[in-house]
């Protein structure tokens, strides 16, 4: 097991997703933290309103900005962040949520999904990896969901991405160790976020971004772990559940969303 813990000390940190809900609050922490902080998202304006934010802080911040699933994009600004800053390490949060009904799916929907949220990712960690191989250390950590755990309603296309990043960090973990870089994969229940806010059912244990981050923080630094998931109490229902045969599971998620008074179509 890699113990290495990316310090402010050791170089940047490089956050994707950073305009808005976690990836934003993420940055700015880091940054009142003394951190060096790479900010990467589509909105150029929004970034610019970030590091503004952080005008005062110890640390600062700096925009890359552009779309993760722009492959040479990516490794370009990897490249540049290495090169002015070093990377230390590395938060792959870039991610989308297009809600879909299974009888009504739309595929660009989901092409947009998986170019984003797995192939964004990819796009990023990979030459990451390059980096810190070379460097003989880092940090990465990929932000899944607990929404990968198993399907949900209208998540057909983020579920389906999200489960996807769980196997994708749990395979590459092998050879990274060798490398002397540590890889966890973050499993964030429900915040309260934009993409949040189209969800058409209750969401048990909604927690604020702050939360989410404080939760991000605490378990970068925590060594034993490789998921980092809160909040605990509605992780630990998830993960029991996980091992429902899935005629119970099914009728259990039915009930608690609301989904068996949905008509007939």
């Amino acid at each position: 097991m890699v113990s290495y813990v990316a310090a402010p000390s050791d170089g940047a940190v490089w956050i994707t997703g950073a305009s808005s809900g976690i990836g934003r609050e993420l940055a700015l922490e880091m940054a009142r933290a003394g951190w060096t902080v790479a900010v990467t998202a589509r909105s150029e304006d929004a970034l610019a309103e970030l590091k503004d934010a952080a005008s005062d802080f110890s640390g600062s911040i700096h925009v890359y900005a552009g779309d993760v699933s722009d492959t040479a994009l990516m490794a370009a600004h990897c490249a540049s962040i290495a090169t002015e800053h070093r990377l230390a390490l590395v938060v792959a949060n870039a991610g989308i949520y297009l809600p879909q009904d299974g009888l009504d799916g739309d595929a660009e929907a989901y092409r947009k999904t998986f170019d984003v949220n797995l192939m964004g990712t990819v796009n990023v960690v990979l030459p990451a990896i390059n980096v810190m191989k070379a460097a003989g250390q880092g940090q990465i950590a990929i932000v899944s969901s607990v929404a990968g755990y198993r399907g949900l309603p209208t998540s057909a296309a983020y579920g389906a991405s999200k489960a996807a990043l769980f196997n994708f960090s749990e395979s590459l973990r092998f050879d990274l160790e060798r490398a002397g870089i540590r890889l966890q994969v973050i499993s964030p229940g429900f915040v309260d976020t934009p993409a949040t806010k189209s969800n058409p059912f209750p969401m048990p244990h909604l927690i604020s971004p702050q939360e989410a981050v404080r939760g991000i923080i605490d378990g970068l630094q925590d060594r034993k772990h490789f998921e980092i998931s809160f909040p605990k109490a509605f992780v630990r229902q998830l993960k029991a559940i996980q091992f429902l045969p899935f005629n119970l599971y099914y009728k259990l998620v039915r009930k608690t969303t609301g989904w068996d008074q949905k008509g007939k179509a």
